[in-house]
């Protein structure tokens, strides 16, 4: 017997669910960079498909919060892209996937807005930026398993920087005492 179609709402959640992952920088460039593997894309489907079922196996007083969502998504980054999220993006994504859903009936013009900021999204290239005062030598791949520091006690196994090289400044970046660089939330203005 043939399984039911989903309802329309799931589709358009769907929709909107899939828009919202393409357009987060840091799992575009884990999916660039294959950082998955040769099936970073059917992971990033695979999410996708999980944080739909998340939501449709429960009811509208006990849909996952946002908190719940985030965890989630940072999980699956670090267990199938060896990404470790730090910078609130993931919290960022929960949220418009909770309001998404929380709309209780998701408007195909507000899934339609996304899938356009997805387009547009595609055609920018999201890069890694190296640390301020990361030399080379500090990001090649060594053999040695002996620990993941190496003699100036840092961590290769960190993630570098992410930059949307299309909302760019032209700031200097500001650099802590402990060498790392301060990662600051832009001004957001309403439109």
């Amino acid at each position: 017997m043939a399984e039911p179609a989903p309802a329309p709402a799931i589709v358009l959640f769907a929709r909107g669910v899939i828009a919202i992952l393409n357009t987060w920088p840091v799992l575009r460039l884990a999916v660039e960079q294959a950082w998955g593997g040769p099936e970073s894309s059917e992971k990033r489907r695979w999410l996708a498909g999980t944080v739909v079922d998340a939501f449709e196996s429960t009811s509208a007083a006990n849909a996952p919060d946002a908190i719940y969502v985030e965890e989630m998504l940072l999980q699956v980054l670090q267990d199938e892209f060896e990404v470790n999220v730090d910078d609130d993006s993931g919290a960022d994504v929960a949220k418009q996937i909770v309001q998404l859903w929380a709309s209780g009936n998701v408007q195909e013009a507000a899934v339609d807005a996304l899938e356009a900021t997805e387009r547009r999204a595609r055609g920018k290239k999201i890069v890694a930026q190296q640390a301020a005062g990361a030399s080379d030598e500090e990001w090649d791949d060594t053999d040695d398993e002996s620990g993941d520091e190496d003699d100036d006690g840092m961590d290769q196994d960190a993630a570098p920087q992410l930059v949307d090289r299309s909302a760019a400044r032209h700031e200097e970046p500001e650099v802590d005492e402990e060498g790392f660089t301060v990662v600051k939330k832009g001004n957001r203005s309403a439109r």
